[in-house]
């Protein structure tokens, strides 16, 4: 199809683990990783605020100002992995994300409860999905595609785990002793996992020397498919965090009751994970990753445009949505292997990370202050623009790629 696969000889990975047992532990972390950290404040935000007199926004806050320092330090997080391999990267985010919890739970002042959060971005930094396929990337090089692939499906199952354990935890012994309860969980779980199952890095294959010229041409191309990537990865970013927050107010301001958006906005994640199995049974390097791209972005585009002109198809445009955004998870991971040198892809998948966790952390923010100018339309609107201009991004890719 034109694209081309400029595949590097690495030493192969450590055939002593078995790359079914890595997957598998490194989804059990990922699914506790998420679900006490990114996903932690839809069930702990409201009973903090109550328990501690802060407004329901200052609270909600601390997500933010963890998602920004994350995306901030990301480059380092995968500049450590390219040099020392996932274990000591992943084992620290367990040890920092513990650290975060145990803080959270004995902050009775503001500014401790910000530095719990800021304590809690280094952990996310260093243990979410960009650490993973970095891990991943770095063992298996451009063989990791169906290890992130099985990677994502673990991932899609951290809010339906752990939103009822935080329920329950609330329920029980309150939102302190939820808090420790998850800090026991990172040394007790994920810290073993990381640090037994995940082998060492194999050594890299010196890279050879090229002519002056063809280097500056390869720059040249390098430099342009990484803007458009991380372009494309920021904009599908903003749209997510956006909706992620604010989809049942977008629902409610359509004339839609308060269950029934409850209802409809389930229908995402069953839409993400089937979306990623479908991914899995006929990508298995059959297909370019970059046609996953452009399938993600074309049913991002299609949902949010059909939710902003239509009220009969909500629960039509909502699955598309999902799916979108369930395959765009596996495609960042899987296209920067094809893309990019694969002996640089850890510290590759730092860069591209902090432009999107960056965005992540002011789009629930930037969407309120749209929600205050012009209402739900004005949300939807932008979104749909936004979509669109992704598509065309990702065919500028193509083009380049193919070039």
């Amino acid at each position: 199809m034109g694209f081309e696969r400029s595949v590097k000889i690495e030493a192969p990975a450590p055939a002593a683990r078995n790359r079914h047992v890595l997957v598998s532990a490194l989804g059990v972390t990922q699914i506790l990783a998420w679900g006490s950290s990114y996903y932690l404040p839809a069930v702990l935000a409201a009973p903090i605020a109550r328990d501690t007199g802060w407004s329901l926004a200052s609270v909600v806050a601390g997500l933010s100002c963890g998602l920004l320092l994350a995306g901030l330090v990301s480059p380092i997080t995968g500049r450590l992995i390219q040099r020392q391999g996932g274990r000591p990267v992943l084992a620290a985010s367990s040890l920092l994300l513990a650290a975060a919890h145990s803080l959270l739970a004995t902050a009775t002042v503001y500014p401790f409860y910000l530095l719990a959060w800021l304590l809690m971005g280094l952990g996310m930094s260093s243990g979410l999905y960009d650490a993973g396929f970095a891990t991943l990337g770095r063992l298996y090089g451009q063989g990791a595609r169906g290890a992130i692939t099985n990677l994502t499906l673990f991932g899609g199952f951290a809010s339906t785990v752990c939103w009822p354990l935080s329920a329950f935890l609330v329920e029980h012994g309150g939102w302190r002793i939820a808090c420790l309860s998850y800090a026991a969980i990172h040394l007790a779980i994920c810290l073993p996992l990381h640090l037994w199952v995940i082998p060492p890095p194999p050594t890299a294959a010196p890279e050879p020397a090229e002519p002056g010229s063809k280097q500056l041409t390869t720059r040249s191309r390098t430099r342009t498919r990484f803007i458009l990537l991380a372009s494309i990865q920021t904009l599908a970013a903003m749209i997510a965090s956006m909706l992620s927050v604010h989809l049942l107010t977008l629902l409610q301001l359509r004339g839609v009751g308060l269950a029934a958006a409850v209802g409809l906005g389930a229908l995402v994640g069953p839409s993400q994970v089937g979306a990623r199995v479908a991914e899995l049974l006929i990508g298995r390097n059959r297909h370019h990753p970059i046609w996953t791209m452009l399938t993600s972005v074309s049913l991002l585009a299609a949902g949010v445009w059909l939710l902003l002109t239509s009220q009969t198809f909500v629960a039509l445009a909502l699955i598309l949505y999902g799916a979108g955004n369930g395959i765009h998870t596996i495609a960042r991971g899987a296209l920067p292997l094809v893309l990019f040198d694969p002996q640089q892809y850890a510290a590759l998948m730092g860069k591209l990370a902090t432009p999107s966790l960056i965005v992540q952390a002011a789009a629930p923010s930037i969407g309120a202050l749209l929600l205050g100018m012009g209402g739900g339309n004005l949300v939807l609107t932008t979104l749909a623009l936004a979509a669109t201009a992704n598509v065309g991004l990702c065919a500028c890719l193509i083009a380049a790629v193919r070039r």
